[in-house]
């Protein structure tokens, strides 16, 4: 099949890390080189923002990176880019033109948007990965949601005209339930994890040393550094947890010369509980400095207040190391409490102490946790499985519009 993945502020080329660079990114780029190693043709179309960009640039992984001409050529903050859309659109539909995709699948809310005004005029059947939701963003941060007003408008219009939905959780079907989408409409297919990266053993050819510990215990938890991913809590909690650090990886760390709002905010919160002592904001660190660092802790915490998806309890389960993370969107799939790992309440540290405490003290817990983690991560979220099951969903929805338009021609 010939593939369009448009992903209009996640290029599948960015660095992990940023304030609008994460896991939707790492998914771009791994479904697109996974669906190449299935035998398909795979172009991905993102916004260019960065006027030395070539057109068009073939990656490693055998798939091809299309810059769509749309606002300015620089970074632009993802909420900001709505006004860009339109144009975004037109360019799209011309460049899709030229590439005659059997399917288009759309990620996030502006791509469904441009996608689906690309894939009417050319007649191409369009699948939606929302990977978050405004109604969710909105219920979690309320006054501090910075997504356009329309936003939620245009995801239940974008989710009616979709031939299919693909979501990565199964909390995210309940979710479109609510905004009207029913769950004939959707397919579930996760996030998946690079197995040959994420290791529970060192490769000889990889980076394999971390910071050095300064406690007995470690705790480590990685991603953007934005409120909503919970880091105060695991910082409050710490205040239960003696001979234990936490080191936070995301964001620009403590070194960069204009320091993030929220990085400032974090060291303020560990100087008041009386814990900055024990923790640490060592900035992003590379892809493949990761697996090292993963496996330097004795937990990887997520304690979001909500999550979408969540690839770094993947990442760590790969890497042979327990989750704690907070009972919320995909974690739910993917951390079986009390068995691979355990879930706790969102936003109370107290819980998040009590569950990480014991398991702490108990190594042969923690590695019977290891053990069932590594089992399921390999047999459920290889990104060679994710691709099979998306291309399945490719497949199916072409089928059905292909019998849908044979029973509309006219007879005779």
């Amino acid at each position: 099949m010939r593939i369009a993945l448009v992903s209009e502020h996640a290029s599948p080329l960015a660095v992990i890390g940023g304030v609008d660079a994460g896991g939707q990114n790492v998914h771009v780029a791994e479904l697109a080189a996974g669906l190449v190693r299935l035998g398909h043709s795979v172009s991905v179309y993102t916004r260019c923002d960065d006027a030395d960009l070539a057109e068009r640039m073939t990656t490693s992984g055998g798939y091809e990176v299309v810059h769509v001409p749309a606002g300015p050529t620089a970074p632009v903050p993802k909420d900001d880019l709505w006004p860009h859309m339109a144009a975004f659109a037109d360019h799209l539909t011309e460049m899709l033109k030229f590439q005659q995709p059997d399917v288009v699948h759309a990620h996030f809310w502006m791509s469904a948007w441009a996608s689906a005004r690309a894939a009417r005029r050319l007649n191409v059947p369009l699948l939606v990965t929302f990977h978050a939701l405004g109604s969710v963003k909105r219920r979690y941060q309320g006054p501090a949601d910075t997504s356009p007003l329309n936003r939620m408008r245009v995801e239940v219009a974008v989710a009616g005209v979709a031939d299919r939905i693909i979501a990565t959780a199964t909390e995210e079907t309940r979710e479109l339930a609510l905004l009207g989408v029913p769950s004939s409409k959707v397919s579930v297919v996760p996030c998946g994890v690079d197995l040959e990266h994420f290791t529970p053993w060192p490769r000889r050819d990889a980076f394999q040393s971390a910071p050095e510990r300064i406690c007995r215990y470690r705790l480590l938890s990685v991603g953007r550094l934005v409120p909503r991913k919970g880091y105060e809590i695991i910082i409050e909690a710490l205040t239960w947890l003696p001979e234990t650090e936490l080191l936070i990886a995301g964001g620009a760390g403590s070194g960069n010369a204009t320091p993030e709002p929220e990085h400032d905010r974090l060291v303020a919160v560990a100087e008041r509980l009386g814990v900055a002592d024990r923790v640490r904001l060592i900035g992003q660190v590379a892809r493949a400095d990761m697996p090292a660092l993963l496996r330097s802790a004795d937990l990887v915490v997520c304690s979001p207040w909500y999550e979408p998806f969540g690839i770094v309890p993947l990442e760590a389960m790969a890497c042979g190391v327990p989750v704690v993370g907070s009972a919320v969107g995909g974690m739910l799939d993917t951390v079986v409490d009390s068995v691979t790992g355990a879930l706790v309440r969102p936003r109370d540290p107290v819980a998040l102490a009590e569950a990480v405490g014991p398991l702490l003290e108990s190594p042969s817990r923690r590695a019977e946790f290891a053990r069932a983690a590594l089992e399921r991560v390999r047999s459920c979220y290889s990104w060679n499985r994710v691709a099979a099951d998306t291309a399945a969903v490719y497949q199916q929805t072409v089928r059905r519009q292909d019998v849908g338009q044979a029973l509309s021609a006219p007879l005779g």
